[in-house]
């Protein structure tokens, strides 16, 4: 049996943090507002020339020193983003270019928030086929790029950062790896999340619109659906979960989803109060932090849920 197994994994963020004190002084809002309705305490905003290429190249060379290999040992990068560097060619190009990387191939996915779960869906499916043997997979973004910073709904919920993972091929008894991945979408939704702008229809980037009630109601009740999903392809039940890693979108709705779940708050490693919503970035960026700080253990059964614009959401389990 072939499966995907977790080598290593990386993350990255700016310098630059921007507090909701800080936003206190340039749109109409407060800390305990913000907190109060998304838990989110700061977040991280790429500096001026920092390009969502650049935060990738970073979490890369991370994940990849953790697994311990060289860029001469991957097939495949794949970068999971809606904040490309241009409209083409893909960031993963470009990441390829600066990592040194000449062989193999490179290109980007793009399902908003839910991204980084599609990423490895497909770098998953490339490697049971055997059409990569090790997988770069990166979630990146530049959101701050995308914010109308005199709308105080949107705003306050958006952050920068980059996280990556490397896959690979592992023959054996199937044990360790992906044990099963659901992806879902709904294009009906597409105006309760989106931006207002885009290459064909205003030529510009455009900005985040968003109908926060009717999004977190959907989010709670399409994650936890995913979930059972990829629970009963894998014959497992929510009490065997060691470990969540969610989308850390709003800190209400990760909650609202544990509650649904009946799976322990404990269980849910939690980063949005320190990140804000990084969109693809995010899963990656707190799976890499319950690595790094050992609650993430081999052995462990860690769950990946996410949901973005689109609809999109989905969820993969991974036997660590």
């Amino acid at each position: 049996m072939i499966r995907s197994a977790v080598l290593g994994t990386g993350s990255y963020l700016p310098e630059k943090v921007v507090t909701n004190t800080d936003l206190e002084k340039i749109v109409d809002t407060t800390d305990e507002w913000i907190v109060e309705r998304t838990g989110i305490e700061r977040r991280h905003v790429a500096g001026d020339g920092e390009l969502t290429s650049d935060l990738a190249v970073r979490a890369a060379n991370r994940a990849m020193e953790a697994a311990g290999i060289g860029v001469e040992d991957v097939d495949l990068v794949i970068v999971a983003t809606t904040t490309p560097d241009d409209t083409f060619p893909s960031t993963a190009t470009k990441v390829q270019a600066a990592l040194g990387m000449t062989r193999g191939a490179a290109f980007d996915v793009q399902a908003a928030c839910s991204g980084f779960l599609y990423a490895l869906s497909v770098a998953d499916s490339m490697i049971r086929t055997g059409l990569a043997r090790t997988v770069l997979l990166i979630g990146a973004e530049t959101m701050s790029r995308l914010i109308d910073w005199e709308d105080r709904t949107t705003c306050v919920l958006f952050g920068d950062g980059a996280g990556a993972m490397v896959l690979a091929a592992q023959e054996g008894d199937g044990s360790r790896g992906v044990l099963a991945s659901r992806l879902h979408s709904d294009g009906r939704q597409r105006d309760l999340l989106y931006t207002d702008g885009g290459p064909s229809s205003s030529q510009t980037a455009g900005h985040i619109r968003m109908k926060g009630r009717e999004v977190f109601r959907h989010a709670v009740n399409n994650l936890a659906s995913v979930v059972y999903e990829v629970l009963e392809d894998a014959s497992l039940n929510p009490s065997d979960i060691d470990w969540v890693v969610p989308h850390q979108a709003n800190k209400r709705i990760i909650d609202g989803t544990a509650r649904k779940l009946q799976i322990d708050s404990e269980k849910m490693v939690l980063t949005v109060q320190e990140h804000g919503n990084t969109s693809a970035a995010s899963v990656p960026l707190a799976l890499d932090e319950a690595v790094r700080d050992g609650r993430i253990k081999q052995g462990d059964l860690v769950l990946l849920e996410a949901m973005g614009a689109g609809f999109t959401w989905g969820a993969a389990l991974l036997r660590w």
